[in-house]
């Protein structure tokens, strides 16, 4: 006795398992020397832009312990 399977909606689907193509995707392309040296020039770029950015952005981010820190606001001088 077969078991009676149940219909599916998209039956390429429930197939796709058992589907082998024999078409070969085409082969890659090469890249090319001056491509691969932009890739890289880009990438340092982006990285020294990064860190030139760290670096400059550092000094503002810092505390200056020599700054005076007994400033008040208008609000807390109880005028």
């Amino acid at each position: 006795m077969s078991r009676r399977r149940e219909p599916v909606p998209f039956a390429f689907l429930a197939e796709a398992d058992r589907f082998r193509s024999n078409v070969a995707p085409p082969p890659r392309e090469r890249v090319s020397l001056g491509q691969m040296a932009g890739r890289w020039l880009l990438g340092l770029t982006i990285v020294a832009a990064l860190a030139g950015s760290l670096v400059l952005g550092m000094p503002a981010l810092s505390l200056d312990p020599s700054s005076p820190r007994t400033q008040q606001s208008q609000a807390s001088d109880g005028r």
